[in-house]
């Protein structure tokens, strides 16, 4: 554990992006730096949460963003969650991702069938401008929702960037929810327009969605555009519409406002950019909303010093648009980036798909899930020795802790001298607690470093940050990043009980993990951090998180079905999903049933929501109140302790999930 997998050489560290900014806060900010790198990052994030104002008004000015700062950085507040940041400035997100040369290369889309395109900063803003004139006409203006069922594709990209040119919100759900899926979602938010596309292709398969589309529009009565987006047949033609006069296609708003000019909206630092939706563990998802400013102070912050993201990276994650990483990525515009964008299956046509594509593109930063990772090494991937990777310098990881075995692989099989970097973060805050930095040392199983300007501490059930040792994730003080709260929430109550509720004052993330101090004197101390998991009941296979009360509502439509339980199961470095059901009196869980609950769960969610395991008990345990309790049955699954067990209604069904021969294989 203390000796690091990979530490960057001085030239590399000399030329980072983290090296020039902290000499810039000396010059500017008063940052008083330190010896080596290591100490040097310590003392910079000491600095940024000791005089958040400077820090933050420092990340302004060094990355130039476009807009008016005002005359303050903040205004503090006792209660955290009423804290102000740059409460005068006027900008526009839309703006601040499009201010490159048109000549220069915004974006490169792939896709699994050989799909290749190649679209400048300029062509980009030419149908940003289109999309943007034709979402006025429809009355969209500031504060309007703006949805997208799409693909992660340069359609996703330029509605988004033209939905807020105007000052409208954006949020976004991937084509592979289903239909109850999206409804959960979009109708809270009673979106004025929503781009849909008419179908995608996944594991060499083609999936039509126009008649998810047709359902969805049908449902949301606030609609007052349909716009038809031809990803999957190229088709711009009337075939698409449905005869609706609500109806548009991409290809028809890109011809009749062609040549119209780019304008932005000014709008306020907490004014709502994005809606971003919770996992809908406890019933319908969340609506997150998050703030114009707050977003893109902390991408700039992340991509541009802690992954080193500067004009013309080839940078590529794979995302669908349904996940927080797809926002993040595209804020990569904003340091003048080129985007790659890949829709598809990873491991379709051929394993190696991503692969290809990292050399054919010459990628540089390369981002994926850690079950990703974990499945190359398993299929036998060897990509240094079968790809050209010269332009590879940094790999991430999210969605779930990264593995050792992982980081070895990843070192051993596909590049030596790379910055891997896990992170940590998550939809709650659009972005990361816990990241890499380009001056540190990798260790394995850690995340190199809290991110700056993030008073992150591992709390234990007394509320003490723990030095050493497994805590609650917590950040304890205002970070622009933290959401404006929920929509349709006017109180504030649901914001309040999901995060501030558990601790006075501060955030509680719900992750599990700790702090790794590495005092090696020749470099210095700094802590690494271990992410061990979510401390509830959220599922996550492959890394994706998944809410229970999602799979629950669509298995319960079931008549053979009289309730249901899911838990996230360990298994070959992932988690499986393993639902049991409680069946009506008489009713055996045949093959044909189990199919049936498999069949309606795909069809309404995502495949990911499809357990591994469908198994009958005779009892499910809950409260005294009649909740079910995911996290007991879920430790007595994996052997471990059940507290509060007087809190149960009825403790004995436990139990029934104990040892269960199924759950071996």
């Amino acid at each position: 554990m203390n000796t690091p997998l990979w530490q960057p050489d001085p030239e590399r560290i000399e030329q980072s992006r983290f090296r020039e900014f902290s000499d810039y806060c000396k010059q500017n900010h008063g940052f008083s730096a330190s010896r080596s790198p290591q100490a040097l990052y310590q003392d910079l994030h000491t600095w940024s949460v000791t005089h958040p104002a400077d820090f933050w008004q420092a990340v302004w000015n060094y990355f130039r963003v476009k807009g008016d700062p005002g005359p303050r950085a903040h205004i503090a507040a006792k209660d955290i969650r009423q804290h102000q940041w740059f409460p005068e400035a006027r900008l526009n997100f839309a703006e601040n991702l499009l201010w490159q040369d048109d000549a220069a290369l915004a974006l490169i889309e792939r896709g699994e069938n050989g799909r290749r395109e190649e679209i400048s900063y300029g062509a980009l803003k030419a149908e940003v401008a289109s999309i943007a004139s034709y979402l006025a006409a429809c009355g969209v203006s500031r504060g309007d929702r703006v949805a997208g069922f799409l693909p992660n594709s340069r359609y996703s990209v330029v509605a988004m960037l033209a939905c807020t040119s105007i000052g409208a919100i954006w949020s976004s759900c991937s084509p592979d929810f289903g239909f109850q899926g999206v409804l959960d979602r979009f109708s809270q938010i009673e979106p004025t327009v929503l781009f849909a596309c008419d179908g995608y292709r996944y594991g060499n398969k083609n999936i039509n969605t126009l008649p998810r589309v047709e359902q969805i529009a049908q449902q949301l009565s606030s609609l007052k555009g349909l716009v038809i987006v031809p990803y999957a047949t190229g088709d711009n033609s009337d075939s698409t519409r449905k005869n609706s006069e609500l109806t548009s296609t991409w290809g028809g708003i890109i011809q009749q406002y062609q040549g119209v000019r780019l304008q932005y909206e000014a709008m306020g630092f907490s004014d709502p950019l994005y809606i971003l939706y919770s996992s809908g563990t406890t019933g319908q998802p969340k609506c997150i909303t998050h703030s114009i400013g707050g977003t893109l102070l902390q991408h700039l912050k992340e991509l541009g010093l802690h992954t080193d993201v500067r004009e013309n990276t080839r940078l590529f994650y794979y995302t669908t648009c349904g996940w927080m990483m797809w926002n993040w990525l595209v804020s990569g515009l904003a340091l003048g980036a080129t985007l790659v964008l890949y829709d598809g299956s990873p491991f379709h046509p051929e394993q190696s798909i991503l692969w290809d594509i990292a050399e054919q593109e010459a990628i540089e930063v390369f981002g994926a899930s850690a079950k990703y990772y974990s499945a190359c090494e398993k299929y036998g991937l060897t990509p240094g020795q079968s790809h050209n990777l010269a332009a590879l310098r940094s790999l991430l990881s999210t969605g779930s802790p990264l593995s050792h075995e992982s980081f070895e692989y990843l070192y051993r099989e596909v590049k030596a001298d790379v910055c891997l970097s896990s992170i940590s973060g998550g939809t709650d805050i659009v972005s990361c607690f816990a990241l890499g930095a380009p001056v540190l040392p990798v260790y394995r199983g850690e995340l190199q470093c809290i991110g700056l300007g993030m008073d992150v501490a591992f709390y234990d059930e007394n509320a003490q940050a723990l030095e050493q040792g497994k805590g609650e994730l917590v950040c304890r003080q205002a970070f622009p990043s933290m959401p404006i709260g929920f929509w349709n929430d006017p109180d504030g109550s649901k914001f309040k009980a999901a995060y501030f509720e558990r601790f006075d004052n501060a955030w509680a993330h719900g992750d599990y993990g700790e702090l790794v101090p590495h005092n090696d004197p020749t470099q210095a101390q700094h802590h690494g951090v271990i992410i061990h998991g979510r401390s509830d009941a959220v599922l996550n296979p492959g890394g994706v998180r998944i809410g229970t009360a999602e799979i629950y509502r669509q298995v319960e439509k079931i008549d053979a079905v009289f309730e249901s339980l899911a838990i996230g199961q360990q298994w070959q470095d992932d988690i499986r999903v393993v639902l049991f059901v409680r069946l009506q009196e008489g009713i055996d869980l045949t093959p044909e049933l189990t199919e049936q609950i498999r069949t309606t769960i795909r069809a309404n969610t995502t495949p990911r929501h499809v357990p591994a395991k469908v198994i009958a008990v005779q009892d499910i345990p809950r409260t005294l109140s009649g909740k079910l309790v995911e996290l007991a049955v879920r430790n007595v699954v994996h052997n471990e302790s059940v507290k509060n067990r007087e809190a149960l209604a009825n403790p004995e069904a436990l139990e029934l999930f104990r040892n269960l021969p199924e759950l071996q294989s």
